[in-house]
């Protein structure tokens, strides 16, 4: 079986041979090459969806703080029923100074 080859072999030192180094040294390379290109790939399946939420998230921030955007005259162009008008209260007359100092 080459697999109970391959331990018997897998202990004992190698004589040196330029051919055989030169090519595991490329081995070695091509295997970090697809390890980088397999993780930017995981990378990019798990971002897929993270710009259409991003978009989404964006949106519902936009919609609940527009007052912080546009103008409120702007908005009672766009929805009259939706704007509240301030409160306008009555404020006494200004007492005099006489008054105040008693």
């Amino acid at each position: 079986d080459s697999t109970f080859e391959f331990e018997r072999r897998r202990n004992r030192p190698e004589k040196y041979n330029r051919v055989t180094v030169q090519k595991s040294v490329q081995a070695m390379k091509k295997v970090l090459d697809i390890r980088k290109a397999r993780a930017d790939r995981h990378w990019d399946n798990r971002m897929a969806g993270k710009k259409k939420s991003d978009t989404a998230e964006a949106r519902k921030v936009l919609e609940n703080e527009i007052h912080l955007v546009k103008a409120p005259p702007a908005q009672l162009a766009e929805d009259p029923e939706g704007y509240m008008e301030k409160l306008k209260v009555k404020v006494a007359a200004p007492q005099s100074m006489e008054s105040m100092e008693e």
